[in-house]
């Protein structure tokens, strides 16, 4: 097995580990709007995916920009320095699945995996599953170490 950096593996396994993460997505007055979702990574796409409601306005966003910004961070420990909390905001491109496509079928199993409870969701026409496609990243893996991650690092990280 390939030597694996530290940083590297500290991205993996935040991503791994939460299970939220908060989405910026830009409304069409362009000011900014940020919402909690669940998410899942999809290994075999070297994606994340989300399941979005049309009526909600991140949906409705993600349509008319699908650019966004998605941001995970390691939970709040009691007496700990919350500034140097791990964290990770990617740089992600929305695309809507095609029900029934293999990709749509990847990414609901996935989410499946996760979150077994939203199966019922899984069957309403209003929502949809929207794979997001990383594009590069900001990491912070704890005070005064931050660093630029690129796609094919973080596609990387989602595949394994």
């Amino acid at each position: 097995m390939p030597h694996e950096p530290r940083l590297s593996r500290e991205l993996r396994l935040l991503l791994q580990s939460r299970r939220v993460a908060a989405l910026g997505t830009i409304n069409d007055d362009g000011s900014p709007f940020v919402s909690m979702v669940p998410y899942a990574l999809v290994p075999t796409l070297a994606c994340l995916v989300i399941h979005v409601s049309g009526l909600a306005a991140h949906a409705r966003n993600l349509a008319a920009r699908p650019n966004a910004s998605l941001m995970v961070m390691q939970a709040e420990l009691p007496g700990e320095p919350v500034h140097a909390l791990p964290r990770v905001t990617l740089d992600v491109w929305a695309n809507e699945l095609e029900p029934g496509s293999q990709d749509w079928q990847a990414c609901q199993a996935a989410y499946l995996g996760r979150f077994p409870e939203a199966e019922p969701m899984t069957q309403l026409g209003g929502f949809r599953f929207l794979a997001l496609e990383v594009k590069g990243a900001r990491q912070v893996a704890g005070f005064g170490a931050a660093r630029s991650v690129d796609a094919e690092e973080l596609r990387q990280a989602l595949s394994a």
